[in-house]
């Protein structure tokens, strides 16, 4: 199947590692022009060097921390200002690991700004545009959290569940303008997101990182991890025209990790 997004640009957050960079070369091979978001300038700077301009596309960077709303919000208020953009994938940075009895409100406040927050404000900012083209995409990287909470992940699991639903609202709203929006619930895969969380988990249960690894591999019926690239092919497809009909939809793509239907 051949996809074509020539002509489209792109915004993709988290994009110097792991899902978001995979994401956005794989935008970038099927003729996007890209922008990444990080606050990683000096790795952005050389992706965009790296990054597929077979189709004379341009590709960019804008630099913000998502940690940071009020500095985020001027940012990209600005960056809206002089830009346009057809394909916006929310990406952020997980949240700290840890259970219910560890987080404090604050730490729920937090990650509201990190997972919650700027998405929505990013993708305000995103849809005039879309609505006055007639033509859009949303995509937000979740988690199977949202299915099934991991108790290691609260964060994740309560402000990502909010993420999906309002997402699932929007879809109906927007889908009138040719927008569609969409969520990906991913699973394990083979990025420096999941080598930090097993750290973390090794360290708290006392035990070594390969157990951890090994545990977590188990319980997918795959027997692996995925591959970023795998996921990029999954983004890619959404971005396209061929998925035009599909809209409001939480998608895992997790080797078959999830049990619920």
């Amino acid at each position: 199947m051949n996809i074509s997004l020539k002509g489209k640009t792109a915004l993709v957050g988290g994009s110097t590692r792991g899902i978001g960079l995979a994401i956005a070369r794989q935008l970038a091979n099927s003729g996007a022009s890209v922008f990444l978001m990080s606050r990683n300038e000096k790795m952005m700077k050389k992706i965009i060097n790296e990054l597929s301009s077979d189709s004379y596309q341009k590709h960019n960077f804008i630099k913000v921390d998502f940690s940071d709303f009020d500095s985020f919000k001027t940012i990209m208020k600005e960056f809206f200002i002089s830009n346009k953009i057809d394909i916006l994938i929310n990406n952020t940075q997980g949240p700290l690991s840890g259970n219910s009895l560890s987080k404090s409100i604050e730490d729920y406040q937090i990650a509201f700004n990190l997972l919650f927050k700027n998405i929505v404000y990013t993708s305000s900012l995103a849809l005039d545009h879309m609505k006055n083209k007639k033509w859009g995409r949303i995509i937000n990287v979740a988690s199977v959290s949202v299915r099934e909470p991991l108790n290691y992940l609260v964060l994740s699991n309560s402000i990502r569940s909010a993420m999906v639903s309002w997402s699932k609202t929007l879809s109906v709203d927007v889908a009138p303008f040719g927008i569609t929006v969409n969520s990906v619930l991913t699973g394990y895969f083979d990025t420096e997101r999941i080598s930090e969380l097993i750290a973390d988990k090794a360290k708290k249960l006392n035990i070594s990182e390969s157990k951890v690894l090994q545990s977590m591999k188990d319980l997918v019926p795959k027997k692996r991890f995925g591959k970023p690239e795998e996921y990029g092919y999954l983004v890619n497809f959404l971005a396209s025209d061929k998925a035009s009909y599909i809209t409001g939809s939480s998608i895992p793509i997790d080797g078959g990790l999830l049990k619920s239907i």
